[in-house]
This record gives structure tokens, C-alpha cells and sequence, in this order.
């Protein structure tokens, strides 16, 4: 069970990397990584969501020391994510393919998130066999 915890934890803190690195491009240069030109607000709410995604990668970070005992929040930060993607998924029903970075964000939000979280929950509940405690 302790190898699969620390490649879970290996694994997590390696796919937090991409939320926490983009959303700290995007506030630090804002949509200059699409190429598009928008207005001041637009910009504004743009760097103000990267802030969002650079959170959401410091946030599962947070949950790999112990990881096996951060059930709750790894489930609130995987809802999350999902409802972001379905929101980009909407968009993409709505507007059209979007560029190959943000099919990659799709992909990242509507499968790899939750399968890391039904990981962690897996890790959990063997932690809470092995240990007679049930992680929160």
C-alpha cells in the first residue's frame, strides 16, 4: 500500500503542476498565451481566473503530504475542476474546437481529475483498513 501511496502522491504533484504554472502565466501575462486580442475587462477577468487555476494547483499540492487523509478536500477541489469542464465542454458544443492547449484542459478536467480522486479514495479507504480509521 505505501508504494501506491507515494505514486499517487508522485502523481499528483506532478498534475498539479500544469494548473498551478498555467494560472500563474496567465496572471503574469494574461491572454497573451492564446495570441488573442480582448478588451482591458476582458483581460481583467482572465488573469482573474488564471488566479482561480493557480489556486486549484496550489490547493491539490496541499493535499500530498498525508494525502491519504485529505478525502474531503481532494473531492471538493475534483468537483471543482469537473464543473469547470463541463463548463469548457458547453463552450466547445457552443463555439467550436479550441486550440489543442485547452482540449488538453478538457481532458485534464473530465478524466484525469476524477480518476486521480477515485485514486485517492482508493488510498484512503485502504489506509482506513489497515489503520481502523476512516480518513475525512
Amino acid at each position: 500500500m505505501e508504494r501506491e501511496r507515494k505514486l499517487l502522491q508522485q502523481t499528483v504533484a506532478l498534475a498539479a503542476i500544469i494548473p498551478a504554472a498555467t494560472g500563474l502565466y496567465g496572471i503574469l501575462f494574461g491572454q497573451a498565451l492564446t495570441g488573442d486580442a480582448v478588451s482591458i475587462s476582458a483581460e481583467s477577468h482572465f488573469r482573474f481566473l488564471s488566479g482561480l487555476l493557480f489556486g486549484i494547483g496550489l490547493c491539490f499540492w496541499s493535499t500530498v503530504p498525508r494525502i491519504e487523509d485529505k478525502t474531503n478536500r481532494f473531492r471538493l477541489l475534483t468537483l471543482i475542476v469537473v464543473i469547470g469542464g463541463l463548463g469548457r465542454l458547453v463552450g466547445l458544443g457552443l463555439t467550436g474546437l479550441p486550440s489543442l492547449f485547452m482540449i488538453g484542459g478538457l481532458v485534464m478536467e473530465l478524466i484525469v481529475a476524477p480518476v486521480l480522486c477515485l485514486w485517492q479514495t482508493r488510498i484512503a479507504n485502504r489506509h482506513a483498513e489497515e489503520y481502523g480509521v476512516a480518513a475525512p
